[in-house]
């Protein structure tokens, strides 16, 4: 397949084109990131109507269940949706297990829903490598609606909030403090705090910890001039709380749009995208120099040895890769 092959396929809305094309956008090959880069070029102006939301949450707060039943219900309201999960990638193998799909059977049955698991690959951020990337194909792809769920909470976790229009933070109720469960610089981003389990016996500890949590944000700046975070309850399994959410994140757009701070944050995350790539080709280019994979393994050896500083070592690779 050529390149017009690509971007004709995903303008069209055929998954199976949609689904190559986030393949070769996501391979490390040199020739594919060139198709790549065109493809992208040509699919930019048709995308950036769809609603961006990303949803990260601790272990087993039930992102999952939870991106399933939302979806669901965004689907049967006529919505097509595409869900790019996030898998965390093996350090020692390199490995994923992307078991995304499997977890997701009934949504991953809908033919108005896409469903993308990709590695990690140990891109920090709780995101993959090429996600902004795979975005704009899905929206480009008449997906009115993509969700990016990430590899969990982290103190690196804030990256997916520089990419997505809504940030939802899914927590739990009744596990000990919540409050130890996420990070500072989390909350401060989120959009939304959902506490998800809200059901049987755990309506009670919801509630309460929907107060702690409502404390909790009082004491922080919002992202947002214009917003004031909610924090909602719900109960994934039985779909209540779910038609909520879905118009919290109506309203925060349509309160942004008005602001005019919609279209400021969109600008801004085009730039946060270019910065992105530039450190990421610095960090190509320094790897694959000449001059930098002669030195490198004597001045590692050097470094484990202790004969050699770490900053000393750091100055004079850097010396290598600029002359």
């Amino acid at each position: 397949m050529d390149t017009q092959d690509f971007i004709a396929g995903v303008l069209s809305k055929n998954r199976r084109i949609v689904a190559k094309t986030i393949t070769l956008i996501e391979s490390s090959l040199a020739f594919h990131q060139e198709k790549a880069k065109v493809i992208i070029d040509a699919l930019l102006p048709y995308a950036g109507n769809a609603v961006r939301i990303g949803i990260t949450g601790v272990p087993g707060v039930g992102k999952s269940t939870f991106i399933e039943s939302f979806g669901m219900q965004l689907v049967k309201q006529g919505h097509r949706v595409a869900v790019l999960a996030v898998d965390p990638s093996s350090s020692k193998s390199g490995g994923s297990i992307m078991g995304d799909k499997t977890r997701m059977e009934r949504l991953s049955l809908e033919q108005r829903a896409f469903i993308r698991p990709s590695p990690s690959s140990g891109t920090l951020g709780g995101v993959a490598r090429r996600t902004r990337e795979t975005m704009i194909v899905c929206d480009a792809a008449g997906f009115d609606v993509i969700i990016v769920e990430t590899v969990g909470v982290g103190q690196s976790e804030t990256t997916v909030a520089s990419m997505v229009d809504f940030f939802l933070v899914l927590m739990l109720a009744g596990a000990g403090d919540e409050l130890q469960g996420i990070k500072k610089g989390i909350l401060e981003l989120a959009d939304a705090i959902v506490i998800n389990k809200a059901d049987g016996n755990n309506i009670e500890h919801a509630q309460k910890a929907k107060l702690e949590y409502k404390k909790a944000l009082d004491l922080l700046t919002p992202s947002s001039a214009n917003w004031s975070p909610p924090v909602l309850t719900c109960s994934a399994i039985h779909m209540d709380g779910i038609d909520e959410i879905w118009q919290t994140i109506l309203d925060h757009r349509k309160r942004l749009e008005q602001s005019g701070e919609f279209a400021d944050k969109r600008r801004k995350q085009a730039l946060d995208w270019m910065w992105a790539l530039v450190e990421e080709s610095l960090r190509d280019r320094f790897y694959n120099n000449s001059d930098v994979q002669k030195v490198l393994p004597k001045i590692i050896e050097a470094v484990e040895d202790q004969t050699l500083a770490p900053t000393a070592a750091a100055h004079q690779l850097l010396e290598c890769h600029c002359n």
